[in-house]
């Protein structure tokens, strides 16, 4: 718990700087193809700090996500041979199993898959990257991602500018059992993509 606390106060600290939504952006560009670590936190404080700008955080974060998507996308695409090797051994969730099942979840489900791992704890990561290298049609990805980015920091920003800092106060109380809810959901993101058919 130290640890994520640790990160969760970096992440945190950007949002009293005048650097908060570049790297907000940052941070969701990054989140959507390699980084482990979702932008909904400093999205979140950037919210409670400056509510007359929710909605703009929320834009930032969901154009920075999209982003960061065509980028997994064109990593997939274009490079996939040369850095599988990579993914498979430092980033988590990217396994040849796994890379397997996204490929059948493509083939049936198409326009949903992208949709549901970009507003869910799904990795949307594997996501990006898998629609690359099947090759999935590009629009319709993209679509999926405007769409279901966009729903998800819209609704963080919106819950944040409606409740204000109670939120903030409900995650400092709660963070270690936060913590372990959201490792639970990642863990079932996992879990549903090994499993669903």
């Amino acid at each position: 718990m130290k640890v994520l606390r640790g990160l969760y106060d970096w992440v945190l600290h950007w949002a009293s700087t005048p650097y908060g939504a570049p790297v907000l952006f940052l941070l969701a560009f990054v989140e959507a193809s390699v980084f482990p670590v979702p932008p909904d936190i400093l999205l979140i404080a950037l919210c409670i700090a400056l509510p007359l700008k929710s909605w703009r955080f929320a834009f930032l974060a969901s154009l920075g996500s999209v982003l960061g998507g065509l980028l997994g996308y064109g990593i997939g695409w274009g490079g996939w041979s040369l850095v599988s090797d990579i993914f498979y051994t430092y980033i988590p969730g990217f396994s040849p199993e796994i890379f397997a099942h996204v490929q059948s979840l493509f083939a049936e489900y198409n326009f949903w898959v992208v949709f549901t791992a970009g507003f869910t704890p799904i990795p949307y990561k594997v996501i990006t990257i898998g629609a690359g290298v099947f090759q999935v049609d590009l629009v319709m990805f993209m679509l999926a991602s405007i769409a279901s980015r966009s729903l998800r920091f819209f609704l963080v920003a919106g819950l944040v500018f409606r409740f204000g800092p109670g939120i903030k106060a409900f995650i400092e109380k709660y963070f270690n059992l936060l913590c372990l809810l959201f490792m639970v959901l990642l863990l079932g993101g996992f879990l549903v993509l090994k499993l669903v058919k």
